[in-house]
């Protein structure tokens, strides 16, 4: 697969500095000007003022230029404008308007993280109290992992990522929804049908399930309105998971442990119904997961701060 990973994402919200302020809890690295890095993925959200909380733009990385030329090509074929050059691909997403910028960019390199040991019956890998009961040190994300949207027309969305990016699909959600993956990574994209366009949440990934809990525990120190659902392990994907809130209504996942596909695995989607379309164990999603509180506001384009 020649696309290779997601590069950045931004995001609109309408309280700028108080959601600055909430990333920069959250462990993201500000750069200044709403701009965030993560530990190994680099510059990867930039957060702008707009009037509804939305997604703006999102980045896709690609190796070369006969990728973006290739891209081009495949958008021309569904109607898509595209702006382009040797290194850079801007096309928007017809249904919920976000900009999907390709453009060639290094392959992530991430170093391995020692395994965490556990103990278990029969089989003692540790001695003292476990590692992630004596850290200390405050959780920072690793990289982006994947964005997930509400779409009004599903099918036309999925096209556009599969048939004119080159996305492939990892799994469904009934029909309900489609988990799409430009990576290794198990999806870096998921797609729901909704009845209004809007960004349901970013993921971050962490070390291990003990800095998803840690993390999460940290962000709602003070702040117990930030929590959404979690700790619990998702079906799909088999990630573990913990979704905060951040001040314009936007969730963002701590997550760990994802499914990974390598490039020449034949993998199999699957469809996903009931609970395990959403998780394997953990306390079943709020009903604010599914239908997040603001959607009349954003379907009204009347929305306020949180």
């Amino acid at each position: 697969m020649s696309l290779h990973r997601l590069t950045s994402v931004t995001i609109g919200v309408p309280d700028l500095e108080a959601t600055i302020a909430y990333y920069t809890e959250f462990g993201l690295d500000h750069r200044g000007q709403g701009v965030f890095a993560t530990q190994d993925g680099g510059e990867q959200l930039r957060l702008v003022r707009t009037p509804v909380r939305r997604l703006v733009e999102l980045g896709v990385g690609v190796d070369d230029s006969d990728d973006i030329a290739r891209i081009a090509v495949q958008l021309e074929r569904l109607g898509v404008p595209r702006d382009f050059d040797s290194n850079v691909l801007r096309a928007t997403e017809p249904v919920t308007g976000a900009v999907v910028r390709v453009e060639v960019a290094p392959r992530i390199a991430q170093a391995p993280v020692p395994a965490t040991p556990y103990n278990g019956p029969g089989r003692t890998e540790r001695r003292g109290r476990a590692p992630g009961v004596v850290r200390t040190t405050r959780v920072q994300p690793k990289k982006l992992g994947h964005t997930v949207l509400g779409t009004t027309n599903l099918q036309a969305t999925m096209g556009f990522f599969t048939e004119g990016i080159g996305f492939k699909v990892s799994d469904y959600i009934g029909d309900k929804g489609a988990f799409m993956r430009c990576s290794v990574d198990h999806h870096n994209v998921l797609a729901m049908a909704a009845p209004v366009n809007f960004l349901h949440h970013t993921s971050w990934q962490v070390d291990d399930v003990d800095d998803v809990g840690r993390g999460a525990c940290a962000m709602l120190e003070g702040h117990p309105e930030r929590h959404v659902w979690g700790l619990g392990r998702h079906h799909a994907g088999s990630n573990f998971f913990w979704y905060l809130k951040d001040p314009a209504g936007n969730f963002s996942e701590y997550y760990s442990d994802m499914d990974c596909i390598p490039e020449d695995d034949i993998w199999k989607p699957e469809v996903w119904e009931g609970a395990k379309g959403l998780f394997n164990w953990g306390p079943p999603p709020p009903p604010s997961f599914l239908q997040p509180d603001d959607l009349a506001e954003l379907m009204t384009g009347q929305h306020a701060p949180r």
